[in-house]
């Protein structure tokens, strides 16, 4: 979109202010907000002064001046801010002589991946389509502190939770029994309505939504298929819109994967191909599981950096809580047919020769998707390049299988340290073409293992139980 464009639109529609979100290397989305008469070609240039150094992974304060500079190409009308305003997404760039890109900032490298593919693989596109798992609350309260700490979590859907049932109508959802549960049951359909047809005013598309597994409330938005960074600006968007008319009806949504001990974890699953103008470049017909030579090198570079892979798609000590047998979630390192417990699932009902894809399932919504997505595409580039073989596909349930069977299948780490090894021992593939570099990573592990080592500290409730009295 151009300045000319933008600037009419914003006149056409009253708006007031301009709101700038950017990503910090976790994750989260910050914000700062601009008079709509900060508007012109300086803005795009020049950007907006930011502080680094008070960003998660960011600069240190001795180098903390850095610039902010929205992308025009992402506005849009903000639903969420009572004065008309137009947000645009922004990319963190270095402050000097010139604004240049700066190396930390994950939408400059998932937009790195991009171009890494365009020269590995002429005329390609990486096309991807998330599916978003989560769970809505209608309250929620927790606390750490040195001597009191809990969660309290209340569903009025949950067959658990009937003394917190405000409207006291019945209609509960048993354990595991939520997958496309209808209304009354299913309470929030007209609330996912709502927040997909906002989506779909800012250009994010639907493809459907449904009650998930989870009877406690746990819900699914897929998208459409879109490139790359395109897709990793439109997860934010979804997480944004969620949260926040959630909020806006007295609910609390949240993408954590494993909030509820014993109950359906949720996971940001990821279909992803690479295209031509033509269509999928994944799909032959005589292929194993339909796939082309590309397409399975491309699965062998994913299956052969998945451990390292895990460090940026389940980056959280809790994405580990989900991944375990009996769930439905992936715990090893394969891939299949129409198989939900592999870590790589060709879908069964796949029929268009255009969109032949497949599903990378071990994510969850603690991801930064902008690098998550570019790991993932970086892992499957390194399998076209050294043309990696992941053999025939394993089509048995892994839920089923024996200790012994078992024993031959790569298993996928267990825990957040195991992935961060995984990643410090097995990274070169990332740093192509300088996509990823090696100080970010560094600041990305050293960010983690202090997440883990803050966990490895505090006692759980649980732990109550099994040792106060010993």
């Amino acid at each position: 979109m151009n300045l000319d464009k933008l600037a009419r639109q914003t006149k056409e529609l009253g708006i007031e202010f301009i709101d700038l979100k950017f990503s910090d290397l976790v994750g989260f989305w910050h914000h700062l907000t601009i008079p709509v008469t900060a508007l012109g070609d300086e803005l795009f240039t020049n950007g907006v002064g930011v502080d680094g150094s008070s960003l998660a992974g960011y600069s240190s304060i001795e180098h903390g001046d850095m610039i902010l500079r929205p992308d025009p190409d992402t506005s849009f009308v903000d639903p969420f801010c009572e004065r008309p305003t137009l947000s645009m997404i922004g990319d963190i760039m270095e402050s000097g002589d010139q604004v240049t890109p700066y190396s930390r900032n994950p939408r400059r490298v998932a937009a790195s991946a991009e171009q890494c593919l365009a020269k590995l693989v002429p005329g390609a596109t990486a096309i991807l389509g998330p599916e978003f798992e989560f769970y809505v609350f209608d309250k929620v309260n927790y606390y750490q502190g040195p001597q009191n700490a809990f969660y309290l979590l209340e569903s009025a859907e949950a067959g658990w939770d009937p003394s917190h049932d405000d409207e006291s109508l019945g209609y509960k959802i048993p354990y595991k029994g939520g997958y496309h549960a209808a209304p009354p049951r299913d309470r929030a359909l007209n609330l996912r309505s709502q927040i997909s047809a906002m989506l779909a005013e800012v250009g994010v598309g639907l493809k459907y939504h449904h009650h998930e597994v989870g009877g406690a409330g746990q819900h699914e938005i897929e998208i459409k298929f879109a490139t790359l960074l395109k897709v990793a600006d439109q997860t934010m968007l979804v997480k944004y819109f969620v949260k926040n008319q959630c909020v806006r009806v007295g609910k609390s949504a949240t993408f954590m994967p494993k909030p509820l001990f014993n109950e359906p974890g949720s996971g940001l699953h990821v279909h992803q191909y690479l295209a031509n103008a033509e269509g999928s470049l994944f799909w032959d017909p005589k292929g194993p599981a339909r796939l082309s030579k590309l397409g399975l090198w491309y699965v062998g570079g994913v299956l052969k950096h998945v451990d390292s892979i895990l460090a940026f798609s389940n980056p959280s000590t809790n994405s580990f809580k989900r991944l375990i047998p009996g769930f439905e979630a992936p715990v090893a390192g394969t891939y299949s047919v129409a198989n939900r417990t592999a870590c790589i699932r060709i879908p069964g009902y796949q029929r268009d020769p255009k969109t032949m894809r497949f599903e990378f399932r071990p994510g969850d919504g603690t991801m930064n998707p902008y690098l998550g997505f570019a790991a993932m595409l970086m892992a499957g580039l390194d399998g076209i390049a050294n043309k990696i073989d992941p053999g025939l596909p394993l089509d048995k349930n892994l839920d089923d299988l024996s200790p012994q069977e078992l024993a031959g299948i790569h298993q996928l780490p267990p825990s957040l340290n195991r992935a961060l090894d995984a990643l410090e021992a097995d990274h070169e593939y990332l740093l192509r073409d300088g996509v990823f570099t090696d100080d970010l990573l560094s600041n990305w592990v050293k960010i983690k293992r202090k997440e883990v080592a803050e966990i490895r500290v505090r006692p759980t409730p649980y732990e109550f139980e099994m040792y106060y009295d010993m």
